[in-house]
């Protein structure tokens, strides 16, 4: 059983996990919220759904907290039925509120719990899935948690359309011209607002260096042409070739976009969300990256086109020393060493002599 859910952060990476399993013969169920979203993300990805009741844990003080406790409770309760009728022989966690009530019913009915942590720091559901879990695979190696019983650096899982991409046939698909760099601009789809604006600010200067392809989020398209520019809500098919054609990259630093990012070995510059619009994970994330040479950072507060411009100028005079920093970065395969985790934790209650 695979649960995550409330972002594509917290499904996407699930992705090429669940097709090794269903690969080797395993049987998969996916757990998400009744909001569609999961289900939409997993796309063509051939495993069972299932959905149940998730509220929203929050740190704050506020009236829907009330209601929240209620949809806690009774996703425990669904989950809980599910653990009965399903008896999986292993839960995998990949974060979410969703994760917590199949986490909690898990470990009530002695089913293992493997969780994946993909932020430096962990996330409040991850929080309360510690206790329960046997094993916390990280994706940044200086993770650590208290009260986790057993850490396991195994990096953040890839889709394999994202490493496979065609650079050629991503330029071909935006009609780059051939005397422009492609430069590829992403602020996801909850922190896009600020970033957008910058971005369309700073056209004037960009477009004579740069094809912009501009991913500005579901309901963000500005009402505007101009010469060079594309701007799309999202991208689904093709990401990966967009990417392994991109020059340079502009982006929030949620990780598993960053793992992406510095793994086609990208000059990237970074905008991480401001705490005031999230937990600060965003900021770790990309002090660490910066801190490592993979990437060039620019707070929000700082971001104007002014800034925008110099960073990304700054990028491409200095390619070849970015792309040495970059060829630095190493990472185990994900995929493998997280479906080991799985495989290792199930085999007392599916196959003990194996």
């Amino acid at each position: 059983m695979v649960v995550g859910g409330g972002s594509a952060g917290h499904v996407l990476p699930a992705v090429p996990i669940i097709e090794v399993l269903l690969g080797a013969g395993h049987q998969v169920t996916f757990v998400g919220t009744r909001s569609g979203l999961e289900q939409g993300l997993l796309g063509d990805t051939r495993c069972d759904f299932q959905a149940i009741s998730a509220g929203k844990l929050r740190r704050y003080f506020s009236l829907e907290n009330l209601i929240d406790v209620l949809r806690v409770g009774l996703g425990i309760a669904q989950a809980l039925w599910l653990m009965i009728r399903l008896r999986p022989d292993v839960i995998f966690s990949k974060g979410g509120f969703v994760s917590y009530p199949v986490a909690l019913a898990g470990w009530l009915c002695r089913i293992p719990v493997v969780a994946h942590e993909s932020d430096i720091t962990p996330g409040l559901a991850n929080r309360l899935v510690m206790p329960m879990a046997s094993t916390l695979c990280t994706s940044f190696a200086p993770t650590h948690f208290a009260h986790a019983k057993r850490v396991v650096h195994t990096g953040s899982p890839l889709r394999q359309s994202i490493l496979q991409g065609d650079a050629a046939a991503g330029r071909a698909r935006l009609s780059v011209p051939h005397n422009k760099a492609l430069l590829v601009i992403t602020g996801g789809s909850l922190g896009a607002d600020g970033l957008n604006r910058i971005v369309r600010d700073s056209l004037e200067w960009l477009t004579p260096h740069f094809y912009v392809f501009h991913v500005c989020g579901s309901g963000k398209l500005a009402q505007r042409r101009v010469a060079g520019y594309e701007q799309v809500e999202y991208v689904s098919a093709g990401w990966g070739d967009v990417l392994a054609a991109a020059d340079v990259i502009v982006s929030r630093a949620g990780a598993n976009a960053l793992f992406e990012i510095v793994a086609l070995k990208k000059r990237n510059l970074l905008v991480p969300l401001p705490k005031v619009a999230s937990r600060g994970d965003q900021l770790e994330n990309a002090a660490y990256a910066e801190a490592q040479g993979w990437s060039l950072v620019i707070q929000e507060e700082d971001l104007t086109p002014i800034a925008l411009r110099d960073g990304v100028n700054r990028l491409m005079d200095e390619a070849e020393q970015w792309s040495k920093n970059l060829d630095q970065f190493s990472s185990p395969d994900a995929t493998a060493a997280i479906v080991r985790e799985i495989l290792a934790a199930a085999r007392p209650a599916s196959d003990p002599g194996e």
